[in-house]
């Protein structure tokens, strides 16, 4: 699973997802992308999933670059806890993702390979996303 190596606080506050992404929002290296439609926080499990799902799916051609990182920590109290006593501790690792953001993007392979391995890549997402190709 990706996590940060270290971290310059433990605990973050969870944050508001509002409006559009303004960085990586645009294909920089492949010429096939998968972006994100709606807000969400994708977990470092989801990531790798859908980062499997396309190297299987396109088997040795092509590259494919992971264009997001997961480094807020989300914390999680022991089940059955009672109320104060703090907050939880960090349990998992997620990234923030805003719509209009490139999760994957995929090179030297053709259109309907890419497009294949992308949209498997894309059902392990809990978003809506759409395929894109650098025009």
């Amino acid at each position: 699973m990706l996590s940060p190596k270290r971290t310059r606080f433990r605990k973050q506050h969870r944050g508001r997802m509002k409006g559009i992404s303004y960085r990586g929002n645009h294909i920089c290296f492949g010429k096939y992308a998968l972006q994100a439609l709606e807000p969400a926080w994708i977990t470092s499990r989801q990531i790798e999933a859908g980062r499997r799902a396309m190297t299987r799916n396109a088997r040795r051609g092509g590259k494919i670059w992971v264009r997001l990182f997961p480094d807020k920590p989300v914390t999680v109290r022991p089940a059955e806890t009672r109320m104060g006593s703090g907050k939880g501790s960090p349990e998992y690792w997620v990234a923030v993702v805003k719509p209009g953001r490139i999760l994957y993007e995929m090179g030297g392979v053709t259109e309907n390979i890419a497009k294949r391995a992308i949209l498997i890549a894309a059902s392990k997402m809990p978003i809506r996303t759409q395929f894109i190709i650098s025009g």
